[in-house]
């Protein structure tokens, strides 16, 4: 499917794109008259004195200015929750879930929204909220955006289309995407049901992380990352627009598709990447190495190397490990994790976490592999080893995650979670 769209590449850049020659003003931003007789508009994702390196914004040339649409009325959030959760008092269990089920009545991406967690606050700025979506259903007349975070779509089951401002992006399982805060977008269905995860980051925007003393290759190389060119829509109707703001979702009547820039330039734009473009590093001698090591993206707080977010993926590669304990070794930790799964087994727990599903384990929360994966790796004979057909991931933030009422007593919850440690035993007989 994605042979029939083409990108620009490069994290980051400084782009220029135009679907109509000539609609890009050369040498200013902002001329007395754009041609076609279209509307020159700003959109900033960062304050507008914010230093050089970090400033992302676009200019926008469009059919019509943003500003002409209705009036916002409040609507149903549904299962759509926003940081801080409050509703129910978040515990100190580790926490799992089975894949929610996509439902057999007609939905799309918004309706079919569904948050499992959060933390930080969205109104503050720092924390991230953590959503699954389902849908069977195209979004038709229907557009949305998010005023509160930039939007991680990991997708598990089903490819789509995400329609937006500055372009198309296809996606599927094993790519991500990212829709900046505030870009307008519709979701189109290729396959009939999709399913995935999202986090929604109301923190400082996603970056590549620094690769230490890697040096300059691997890990994510910013050529990999793709963006959409100009593609825009001349539609006039009946249309809705849905806005999340301040942790709430509004809609709006708009007689015109929003989707009707027809040329663009600027490096804050939607943004896809294949996962499988990963260059994993790992040990050639011994011990598990700490799972920072598999970070796609991240998201700085304001304390180096403490992360608002990471994104982390436990990608297929070689496992060569000497004299050594090879899966993820048990640990607390001062970080809160929060994994999902999209296809296949992941090594510390061969049984009940399954794609599309999810499990939390928070601050101080201890956890590892469960007693058949210690009992089978603690005996193995050890030989290079490939892991195959698994792609797990993690988001991992500094802050507490809090589940949702509806994840603490939802069907997916998990009741029995902690019996996988249940048959742990006892070795140690004294000196």
């Amino acid at each position: 499917m994605s042979n029939e769209f083409q990108y620009l590449t490069g994290f980051g850049n400084e782009f220029e794109t135009e679907a109509l020659p000539g609609a890009l003003p050369i040498g200013q931003f902002s001329p007395q008259k754009v041609k076609y007789d279209l509307y020159a508009e700003q959109y900033n994702t960062t304050a507008f004195t914010a230093p050089r390196d970090e400033n992302r914004r676009n200019w926008f040339y469009r059919i019509r200015p943003s500003v002409v649409q209705g009036d916002y009325q409040a609507m149903d959030n549904g299962l759509l929750r926003t940081a801080p959760i409050t509703e129910v008092p978040t515990p100190p269990t580790m926490l799992r879930w089975n894949p929610i089920d996509i439902p057999a009545e007609k939905t799309d991406f918004v309706d079919g929204l569904v948050t499992m967690a959060a933390n930080g606050s969205a109104n503050g700025q720092a924390g991230i909220g953590i959503h699954v979506y389902v849908a069977n259903a195209s979004m038709d007349g229907r557009y949305f955006y998010n005023a509160d975070g930039e939007l991680l779509f990991v997708p598990q089951q089903g490819e789509l289309v995400l329609h937006t401002e500055c372009g198309k992006l296809a996606i599927r399982p094993g790519e991500i995407a990212v829709i900046p805060r505030g870009i307008k977008f519709s979701v189109e269905l290729i396959s009939e049901q999709v399913r995935g995860y999202i986090c929604e980051n109301y923190g400082n925007p996603l970056i590549l992380p620094e690769r230490g003393p890697v040096g300059a290759n691997g890990y994510t190389n910013e050529r990999d990352f793709q963006y959409p060119v100009a593609a825009f829509e001349d539609k006039e109707g009946d249309f809705e627009l849905v806005a999340k703001f301040n942790g709430n979702l509004f809609c709006c009547d708009i007689g015109h598709s929003p989707l009707d820039v027809v040329a663009w330039t600027g490096n804050s734009a939607p943004y896809k990447y294949d996962l499988a473009r990963f260059n994993v590093m790992n040990t050639v001698s011994f011990d598990h190495p700490d799972p920072s090591i598999f970070t796609v993206l991240t998201s700085p707080s304001g304390t180096p190397g403490v992360a608002n977010v990471d994104f982390v993926i436990f990608p297929p590669r070689w496992m060569v490990a000497e004299n050594t304990f090879r899966p993820p070794y048990y640990h607390r930790n001062i970080m809160s994790e929060f994994m999902g799964l999209i296809e296949g087994v992941y090594d510390a727990k061969e049984h009940g976490f399954v794609p599309g599903g999810m499990s939390l384990h928070n601050c101080m929360s201890p956890h590892g592999p469960e007693a058949d994966v210690f009992e089978k790796a603690s005996n193995a004979e050890l030989e290079p080893q490939r892991y195959e057909n698994t792609l797990a991931f993690m988001f991992e933030s500094r802050y507490v995650i809090s589940p949702t009422k509806y994840a603490l007593e939802g069907k997916e919850r998990q009741p029995n979670y902690l019996d996988c440690w249940k048959g742990i035993k006892k070795y140690y007989k004294g000196a």
